[in-house]
């Protein structure tokens, strides 16, 4: 999410680029879901644009907004974490996973039986779902992307997992307030962040010294 129609455009086009340089460095098949998560942020970027554009509502860029901030991301993240992870650290990913499941299994459910609805509220947009146990659906959603990159057991991905964590903090305390919304200057820098991992994949997998 960004403060301006102007800026989530901006923000989605750059950041996809990133993704395209993500996927094109992309060594190793496994890495491609991790790599190419710029790409879905970016597409993210782009659609808030529309729902800014739009004034809000209910229409179908803010239902493609929800789809992929709700169920998609915290089945995509631990998903691609997974594929990822070196051997040793993947039975540790199998609960964040089953727990990205559940999560966006709730969440698809909620988006299919009840209206979600954008609310411009100065710098920030506001998007309303009626959802049962909210607390429990945000904890499912911490551990299934935050969770699993800080189980990762690969370095890069630990240090994306702490930026995530304290990004996501500060974040949705600006947003809370209602104050102006940062989500997408965090979301580049977590793509630049993913560019640096995949160009250090490549390193170690050309066999030279990082």
């Amino acid at each position: 999410m960004c403060w301006s129609a102007e800026a989530d455009l901006v923000a989605g086009v750059g950041i996809a680029a990133v993704g395209v340089a993500c996927v094109a460095r992309v060594r190793h098949v496994r890495d491609l879901p991790l790599a190419a998560l710029p790409l879905l942020l970016g597409a993210h970027q782009l659609v808030e644009a529309a729902v800014w554009a739009g004034d809000g509502g209910t229409g179908p860029a803010t239902v493609a907004w929800a789809v992929i901030a709700l169920p998609l991301l915290p089945l995509w993240v631990p998903a691609g974490v997974l594929a990822a992870a070196p051997p040793q650290a993947r039975p540790g990913l199998l609960a964040p996973l089953a727990v990205g499941i559940a999560t966006a299994a709730v969440l698809a459910h909620a988006l299919a039986t009840r209206p979600v609805r954008a609310e411009i509220r100065g710098h920030t947009v506001g998007y309303v779902l009626d959802l049962s146990h909210p607390g429990l659906l945000i904890a499912g959603y911490l551990l299934a992307t935050i969770g699993s990159l800080l189980l990762s057991g690969d370095r890069g991905l630990v240090g994306l997992g702490v930026l995530v964590a304290v990004g996501a903090l500060i974040c949705a305390v600006l947003w809370r307030t209602e104050f102006v919304s940062t989500w997408c200057a965090f979301a580049a820098v977590c793509s630049v962040v993913l560019l640096g991992w995949v160009r250090g994949r490549r390193t170690v997998a050309s066999g030279v010294s990082a």
